[in-house]
């Protein structure tokens, strides 16, 4: 079986330095650009038969504790679509065509599946912390995994998003964050995804 791995950083593959098969590793760069992108790259130069994201995100349901992992099933683009004055309209607001919403039906059993949104700028402002859980109601939020998504399924590739909660999104707090857990409870989580397949 061939496994591509994606992440944004190397700090997020860390706990990986030993892995239980040969994969492929892409590290793609922060954001959803350089994620479309260098994902859709690989895709296109090789076929695998699983591409696995990994990767922290920050927590909008306070169930979700800076450590959690979570099987990210259905992502969005939060920004995707226009203002309307105090309100937003969405692209199917906006009968626009594109894919509103990416959603991996079979993800792997052992983390909490949750849904998300993809960003470009992180949320740390208590009045669009509201407005994008009012718009959306979403569990967690990165700021890759709906590019990653998007990708894999143009491509046919199965996958899994699999992030690690290492911090609560509310007013910045960079003093609250558990990078550290975050990305031990990410490693340990890869390894026993891809130990089952």
């Amino acid at each position: 079986m061939r496994i591509l791995l994606v992440a944004a950083t190397e700090a997020e593959i860390a706990e990986m330095a030993r892995r239980p098969r040969e994969i492929d590793v892409l590290i793609t760069g922060v954001g959803m650009v350089a994620t479309a992108a260098q994902t859709s790259r690989a895709l296109a130069r090789a076929r695998y038969d699983l591409a696995l994201n990994i990767g922290v995100c920050g927590s909008f349901d306070r169930a979700l504790a800076p450590g959690s992992v979570v099987h990210v099933v259905s992502d969005r683009i939060a920004e995707l679509g226009a203002e309307d004055d105090n309100g937003f309209l969405t692209l199917d607001d906006l009968e626009l065509p594109g894919e509103p919403v990416f959603v991996n039906a079979a993800p792997p059993a052992n983390a909490a599946s949750v849904s998300g949104i993809t960003v470009n700028t992180v949320h740390g402002n208590e009045r669009s912390i509201e407005a994008v859980l009012r718009r959306f109601a979403p569990q967690v939020e990165s700021m890759e995994g709906a590019a990653f998504m998007y990708a894999c399924l143009i491509s046919g590739v199965p996958f899994a998003q699999v992030r690690a909660v290492s911090n609560i999104v509310e007013k910045r707090n960079r003093e609250a964050w558990q990078m550290g857990e975050a990305i031990g409870s990410l490693g340990r989580a890869a390894h026993s995804i891809l130990e089952c397949v």
